[in-house]
């Protein structure tokens, strides 16, 4: 079988619970599966060499480029097409056909990076309603690049690009998912996402860079960025208007967990607020 024409690289940090899937799923199928390790202290370097991935350390320094944009520069640079991956995500079968027709037809490929919807799984559950996750992770190198916000003194995100997307253009969007099941306790999911409130509650204190961020968000993010009331339209949307209760306790859960976090968010920033107040 032709492999497409197209790197995939995993970005990972301790992801031994997922990673032999993820390189399983794409190692037949593309010109290169890399992972791109940052120091795990588990056996995810030996699990993905085992499965036939090239492990290609990383170490942040601490300034621009991040991680995802250095692998735009350093992984196979020989190769136009880069796939990102999490280290607990794999395409689905519908999308590596979808791309072998976007690839294989002979034709020139128009699109500069095409936005894919994620499958995502929820406390061992696969949600199919409710909040809909879009991620901008198939990009020519030679016309996407990751944008560079004001945000290196932000808590939160460290060495990884932060919640916005790669500036391209032309952006075409797949049909087919890419499945995104973490097979870790959902407590890592609370975890990672108490550091992200940290960043976005910098955010909210640092407007200039919150701006620069807001361009690089899809159109739902840029008026999602500028709602009121975060909390409440998050689970309004998510469980009501997207009918996330179709998907019975796991919506609910997902639905309130994703509340909880925009009110994370404002908590801390309005904490950080009362502590920048002068005081008689």
């Amino acid at each position: 079988m032709t492999r497409l024409p197209i790197v995939v690289a995993i970005p990972t940090k301790n992801e031994a619970a997922n990673i032999t899937g993820a390189v399983r799923s794409v190692i037949d199928h593309f010109a290169a599966v890399v992972v791109v390790d940052s120091d795990s202290t588990d056996d995810t370097r030996a699990l993905a060499k085992a499965e036939g991935a090239e492990v290609v350390p990383y170490t942040w320094d601490g300034r621009y480029p991040k991680k995802k944009q250095w692998c735009l520069e350093n992984v196979h640079p020989e190769t136009d097409w880069m796939l990102f991956l999490d280290g607990d995500e794999t395409p689905s079968g519908e999308l590596i056909a979808e791309l072998r027709r976007i690839f294989h037809d002979g034709r020139p490929v128009r699109p500069a990076a095409f936005d894919i919807p994620l499958g995502y799984w929820f406390a061992g559950r696969r949600l199919r309603h409710g909040y809909t996750i879009v991620k901008r992770a198939l990009l020519d190198r030679t016309r996407a690049r990751f944008p560079e916000p004001d945000d290196l003194a932000a808590p939160g995100m460290g060495e990884q690009e932060g919640h916005y997307q790669p500036l391209a253009e032309p952006v075409h969007r797949l049909r087919a998912p890419i499945e995104h099941r973490d097979l870790d306790p959902v407590r890592t999911w609370f975890d990672r996402h108490n550091r992200y409130s940290d960043w976005e509650a910098w955010l909210e204190r640092h407007p200039e860079v919150r701006e620069q961020i807001r361009t690089a968000k899809t159109r739902q993010g840029q008026i999602f960025h500028r709602a009121p009331f975060k909390p409440l339209l998050s689970f309004g949307y998510s469980y009501v208007y997207r009918r996330g209760f179709l998907d019975g306790r796991a919506g609910f859960d997902y639905a309130l967990a994703m509340s909880f976090y925009r009110w994370q968010i404002g908590v801390k920033a309005r904490e950080a607020a009362a502590a920048e107040r002068p005081t008689d």
